[in-house]
């Protein structure tokens, strides 16, 4: 009777056919016809496919881990290909005999199990392993801690690469989430909050290492001579979505600098109100704080009108006590003397800016010479100096003609109207530096035309 069911719902009858047409055709404009859209098309042809996790992923939770439960464990049994039903009782003899009946019949009848008749034995079928296989794999990711939820859709893709299969369809998932990811970034920069820029950047050093990680396989892809036009579109788009998402860092430090330097410091304690929100947050149940601190509920006290007078007559009687007091001024006091750290990174800016200053005007960068080039190279300005001086300086240099910084007022607004340019390259140049062993290439050139007097431009 299983067998025959199982043979109606593979070969179902034209009646059958059509009625499941006519349903899917209820969903769409009348005059719309289903089968003239695309994906209708491709997700009919994939209907076995489908079915399949219809069969293991329909109704409650409960059920579902049931199903998945007795298909990974037959999966999993490497030394047989074949069970009987008394291995399988003994197997999962954890569970209840008709639950278990349940599910075999189930799996049975929708093809993840097999039932050679012949032999009197179950076998799992190839489709049930490819579906737990992709299963398998994304369980495997979620529990590494993926916050950009990048590490799946990049396995996908290089598991398709290496079989040459890889579809449009794949570069497009992971096209869209690395979309997701930079406005979410760029959401999380515009909101100003400290602690969703950290959570943030964080998920950025994760993207950016998968970004690593897919390099290469886009380079595979656009080599491939095989790849059609769509698919190289699709790789292009995504090496342009990885480099917008690379180029975020430095949107990030601006947006903690801001922060670093708005932030409240409680008197002289040391504590900040980033401390105190930490800590706040550090509390599952803030409520528990109040415990003690507030009498719950508010006794209210109430007085007669000869206590009232009494009270007013003790203060007004204080009250001319402290004027007849002798007056006069207090004896004054030095202030408390205190150092403060924030100049020394300022200085550093500044003289960062003067340097840069006089090569935009003088043309005298790095020496005065009359022969001075009108571009120099980014390592020869940054250095001499710590890494420490030469990190902050280099973090500068991408605000070079930047024209939203360049609207505002400040030293570093002062620094991206010079008629600089910074021009990076990807390759790296070996230092003889003790502090800096190695820095991209980079040129730091004079935009002439922004500096030229008019008599000079026109000769």
């Amino acid at each position: 009777m299983a067998n025959a069911a199982g043979a109606a719902d593979a070969n179902p009858t034209d009646q059958q056919a059509q009625d499941a047409q006519d349903a899917l055709q209820a969903h769409f404009q009348p005059h719309i016809a289903a089968d003239e859209i695309e994906q209708v098309y491709h997700l009919k042809r994939a209907q076995p496919l489908l079915q399949v996790f219809t069969a293991l992923f329909h109704g409650g939770f409960d059920g579902v881990a049931v199903r998945l439960l007795v298909l990974r464990e037959l999966a999993s049994d490497s030394a047989s290909s074949s069970f009987t039903r008394a291995d399988i009782n003994t197997r999962l003899a954890y569970l209840l005999p008709e639950s278990l009946e349940t599910v075999l019949m189930r799996l049975r009848t929708n093809q993840l199990l097999a039932w050679d008749a012949q032999n009197a034995v179950y076998r799992v079928t190839p489709i049930a392993r490819n579906v737990l296989s992709a299963i398998d794999s994304l369980l495997g990711m979620n529990q590494n801690e993926d916050q950009a939820e990048m590490g799946f859709l990049l396995s996908q893709v290089a598991g398709a690469q290496a079989v040459g299969g890889v579809t449009v369809e794949q570069l497009q998932h992971l096209l869209g989430r690395l979309m997701d990811l930079t406005e979410e970034f760029r959401d999380a920069i515009a909101s100003g909050s400290e602690f969703r820029l950290r959570a943030s950047q964080d998920k950025w050093h994760m993207a950016c290492d998968w970004v690593e990680k897919g390099s290469e396989i886009l380079r595979a892809i656009t080599s491939d001579e095989n790849a059609d036009s769509a698919t190289h579109r699709a790789a292009q788009a995504i090496g342009r979505a990885q480099s917008a998402l690379l180029n975020m860092q430095g949107m990030f430090s601006r947006a903690l600098n801001q922060i670093e330097r708005q932030r409240v410091h409680l008197g002289q304690s040391g504590l900040s109100t980033t401390d105190i929100k930490r800590w706040l947050l550090a509390h599952e149940d803030l409520a528990q704080l109040a415990e003690g601190a507030i009498d719950q509920p508010v006794v209210p006290l109430f007085i007669t009108p000869a206590e009232m007078i009494d009270v007013a007559e003790t203060e007004l009687l204080s009250e001319r006590a402290g004027n007849l007091a002798p007056g006069g001024l207090p004896t004054g006091q030095d202030a408390p003397t205190t150092i403060n750290d924030a100049p020394a990174m300022q200085k550093e800016l500044d003289d960062w800016l003067e340097r840069l200053s006089d090569f935009a005007a003088l043309g005298n960068f790095p020496s005065v010479a009359d022969e001075a080039p009108k571009a120099v190279q980014a390592h020869e300005s940054l250095l001499p100096a710590s890494f420490a001086v030469a990190s902050y300086r280099a973090s500068l240099l991408p605000l070079l003609g930047d024209p939203s910084e360049a609207s505002l007022q400040g030293a570093t607004a002062a620094l991206a109207r010079l008629p600089i340019s910074f021009n990076p390259t990807d390759e790296m140049v070996q230092l003889p530096d003790l502090e800096v062993a190695a820095m991209s290439m980079a040129s730091l050139s004079l935009n002439i035309d922004l500096n030229l007097e008019p008599g000079t431009q026109d000769e």
